[in-house]
């Protein structure tokens, strides 16, 4: 199999498997400026007061927390590695590394961060993060934790130390920042994308506050029979281990999908895609990657499942592609 580097060659390689996937749903009844759904934040807001209790509500995420983390981590550094120019350049990202530096002086925003279980660990790896949420309850109870946290209370972007780390959380949605200048070298999204009204403009706001070069991250969970059973069957109605109405089966994005849409231009203001090429269906590994992530319940954690694992993006995955400095 060839590699194709056009986006049309994209393209004619995606139409060829489209029948297993269906373009992200732009949902009419919806305002093209809002993404939001109110039940979903109704939803989150009423679960607000146990984000941090790590054997309640949250306790999936909280153990899927790290594994999260190691996969930002990662890219970044493979990133910085690919980047660098001179063996100068190189020794200081191993020395940030090992120093617990590895975000040093970047720019991260956590879209729909809600307790700040991401947004807190990213901070404490150097980056100088913003923390937005939809739900004013799920911002109170971030903004609380992290006050009570002497690594983050009085920290400002210019004051931000190794010692004290910056974190800033504000009641807003991606929407709302894109109307602002600022931009950002990282942008997460994690556990959101399957809860939005009108993905696809969800995605194109995201995509539009990263900052040429840098870099977007999501996780979120195939549309599979296989994830329907994890995650609404055993999770919510066998298990109770989350509550019941937290997924919706029809919202669930296959990584496919993300794929297909980053193989076109994001919006109307950029002249070329994201992924640019494709090698037997899967972009190479400085455009975007899709890995799975898989609950062991034996013992009671998540791992970041190898790339290429057959069958590891059939539930939880998380997803990662850079933007063209030329965009």
């Amino acid at each position: 199999m060839r590699l194709q580097g056009t986006s049309k060659h994209c393209a004619l390689v995606i139409a060829g498997v489209r029948r297993s996937r269906r373009p992200l749903p732009q949902h009419p009844r919806h305002s093209s400026t809002s993404t939001i759904n109110a039940d979903e934040i109704s939803h989150f807001s009423r679960l607000s007061s146990q984000w941090w209790d790590e054997r309640g509500e949250f306790a999936l995420l909280h153990k899927m927390n790290p594994v999260r983390v190691q996969f930002v981590r990662g890219k970044l550094l493979e990133a910085a590695r690919d980047d660098a120019v001179s063996g100068h350049e190189e020794l200081e990202i191993e020395r940030n590394d090992n120093a617990g530096r590895t975000l040093d002086g970047l720019d991260v925003l956590d879209v729909g961060c809600g307790g700040g279980l991401l947004s807190e660990s990213l901070s404490r790896l150097g980056a100088r993060t913003v923390g937005v949420d939809a739900s004013a309850s799920n911002i109170a109870i971030a903004s609380m934790h992290a006050s009570l946290d002497p690594w983050f209370s009085n920290a400002t972007p210019s004051s931000s130390t190794p010692q004290r780390k910056y974190l800033e959380y504000r009641h807003a949605s991606a929407e709302d920042l894109v109307q602002e200048p600022k931009r950002f070298d990282v942008v997460c999204s994690m556990e959101v994308l399957e809860h939005v009204d009108n993905p696809a403009g969800f995605l194109r706001s995201c995509a539009e506050l990263v900052k040429p070069g840098g870099h977007l991250f999501l996780s979120t969970i195939s549309r599979t029979p296989l994830s329907y059973l994890l995650t609404i069957f055993a999770a919510e109605q066998a298990l109770r281990l989350v509550a019941p109405g937290t997924h919706t089966y029809n919202k669930f994005v296959k990584p496919s999908e993300l794929v297909d849409f980053f193989c076109k231009p994001v919006s109307s203001s950029e002249s070329k895609p994201w992924i640019t090429r494709l090698y037997d269906g899967s972009p190479t590994r400085r455009e975007a990657e899709v890995r799975g992530i898989v609950y062991v319940p034996w013992k009671g954690e998540w791992m970041l499942a190898p790339r290429g694992a057959p069958g590891a993006t059939a539930c939880n995955y998380l997803f990662w592609v850079r933007k063209p400095l030329d965009c």
